[in-house]
């Protein structure tokens, strides 16, 4: 039964959140589309930086010590949680108190939906694992339009893309553990860490471009 489960999501992965300061002096502009990057702007990227690196390195946390069984498991996810609230609390200066918990509410589902997916897929239960992937690709498209909708600079498919592309590093982390695969496991956690960077930057550059007065200086 676990042969046929590890097969399943290796197909559904095939298929398919370090705090890093940047110096202003150090950003490449012309790479930035023409975004000139103020201190306040840099404080927001690195800000944002941590915050989505939370989210990935506290799921990576949870995937470990859920898949073995550790006694801090409940702690960490009662921590990855609270990283969502965060994430959601950091937008509302931006775009507003309802905005931010809308985005709370859709992260922490995504959360826990990936939960049930490790539980689901440490029992061997293939057809929990399939429903369970059904519904997080269902909350990565309702992230996406969330997302989309409040900035313009933010396009529903790249959005969608990005989101995607962090469930199929994220189902590589769960399948490789469970085989054993501890090289895979770490590639594919190393390649999702500098993606979730990337996704931080991205949203970084959206709100810069849609704010350019808020962060003039």
């Amino acid at each position: 039964m676990k042969r046929i489960l590890l097969t399943g999501l290796t197909v559904i992965a095939a298929a398919g959140l370090l705090f890093f300061p940047v110096p202003a002096n150090a950003i490449d502009h012309q790479k930035m589309d023409k975004i000139v990057y103020t201190q306040s702007a840099v404080d927001l990227r690195n800000a944002m930086r941590q915050l989505w690196e939370e989210h990935i390195v506290y799921t990576r946390n949870f995937i470990v010590s859920a898949l073995a069984g550790l006694e801090d498991t409940g702690k960490i996810a009662e921590r990855l949680l609270r990283n969502q609230d965060d994430i959601g609390n950091a937008i509302k200066p931006i775009y507003g108190e309802e905005a931010g918990k809308k985005l709370s509410a859709l992260l922490r589902d995504h959360i826990l939906i990936a939960a049930d997916i490790v539980k689901a897929a440490k029992a061997g239960d293939g057809a929990g694992v399939a429903e369970g992937q059904k519904k997080w690709r269902g909350n990565a498209d309702d992230i996406a339009a969330f997302l989309s909708g409040a900035n313009p600079g933010w396009s529903k498919p790249m959005l969608t893309d990005m989101l995607y592309k962090h469930l199929e590093f994220t189902t590589t982390e769960v399948v490789s553990r469970l085989s054993k695969d501890w090289p895979s496991d770490i590639e594919a956690y190393d390649k999702g860490h500098a993606h979730m960077l990337m996704f931080a930057d991205m949203l970084t550059d959206g709100i810069v471009k849609q704010f350019p007065k808020k962060f003039a200086q």
